[in-house]
């Protein structure tokens, strides 16, 4: 165990933001304030910058579709219109809210509304924003279908979900996520593509084309080739469930991942994977030993262009 002065190196530090109030400033701030969140939140910059500027590390965004439905959409947006990433994996809502955002609008609302009377109004609900009903089901079903169809008459019978994200991808404006991945080369894969709109409509094309098969196993063809050719690998986890598991599942085959920053609001007493520490991660082989990693709790929407304006000032 380390000896008393090992320990008490580090003095906590009052913030003097009337001084500097630069975004770095206030970053390096937090990491000499002793507490609470704020110093994971300073750390995890800190090791995103390092990741980002590594040349040989393969790098992986994963995020939770509600994020798509807020004005996080643009920082996702950015981050790969700016090639920080090198894969996305994500679910399919953030397909059906890219898709929805880049042809409608939706609109802020409020946690405590009255959704018996939004139904009546034709207007679903995601927390606090509002989608209109003409804005999501019958918009994406189109949408997809279009798209679908075109694959099929240039003889696509047998596609991945990062194919299908790719060519949606190169129908939408530069709003849109799904446009910079395409424009720039980065898969996104969707493990869970039929839990949404976008999958629905696979399967319903399917129905009326048996011929047209979803493979996933190409996907994991694509993670297995992305995976074993890195030198190291690194990951920003936006949010937990499939889209995070799925980036530790593949990066522990390796060895590991090098950096994980993982943003979470989920507890870790339940046992979830969701609110499991990225430490819990090292057991499991998915994170080295020697990794720069830190889990941030905090809420994504708000921390996010916090944590972006300071990748971006440095």
């Amino acid at each position: 165990m380390a000896g008393k002065k090992d320990l008490l190196h580090s003095a906590v530090k009052d913030h003097a933001i009337e001084k500097n109030t630069d975004i770095n400033s206030i970053f390096a701030s937090m990491d000499r304030s002793g507490g609470f969140e704020s110093r994971n939140l300073s750390d995890g910059v800190d090791i995103l910058k390092r990741m980002i500027d590594e040349p040989k590390c393969t790098k992986f965004l994963s995020f939770v579709a509600a994020l798509m439905s807020t004005g996080a959409r643009g920082i996702v947006r950015d981050m790969l219109k700016n090639r920080m990433f090198d894969c996305v994996i994500t679910t399919c809502g953030a397909l059906d809210h890219d898709i929805a955002r880049s042809y409608d609008k939706y609109y802020a609302g409020d946690f405590r509304m009255d959704d018996m009377t939004l139904l009546k109004k034709k207007v679903h609900r995601l927390g606090n924003v509002l989608v209109p009903m003409t804005a999501y089901g019958p918009l994406i079903e189109e949408k997809v279908q279009e798209c679908l169809n075109d694959m099929y008459k240039a003889g696509k019978r047998d596609v991945s979900t990062y194919e299908i994200t790719d060519y949606i991808g190169s129908t939408l404006g530069k709003d849109s996520f799904l446009y910079w991945a395409h424009k720039n080369k980065i898969p996104v894969v969707v493990p869970g593509i039929v839990d949404g709109a976008v999958g629905s409509q696979i399967w319903l094309f399917n129905q009326q084309h048996k011929d047209f098969k979803l493979n996933i196993l190409k996907d994991e063809s694509k993670l297995s080739d992305l995976v074993f050719d890195a030198k190291k690998s690194g990951a920003f986890m936006i949010g937990g469930g499939i889209s995070k598991h799925h980036t530790l599942w593949w990066n522990q085959y390796p060895g590991g991942l090098d950096y994980a920053v993982y943003i979470t609001t989920a507890p870790e007493w339940d046992g979830s994977l969701s609110g499991a520490l990225v430490a819990e991660a090292i057991s499991w082989g998915k994170v080295t030993t020697k990794a720069r990693q830190t889990t941030i709790h905090g809420e994504a929407s708000t921390l996010l262009p916090f944590i972006y304006a300071a990748l971006v000032s440095r």
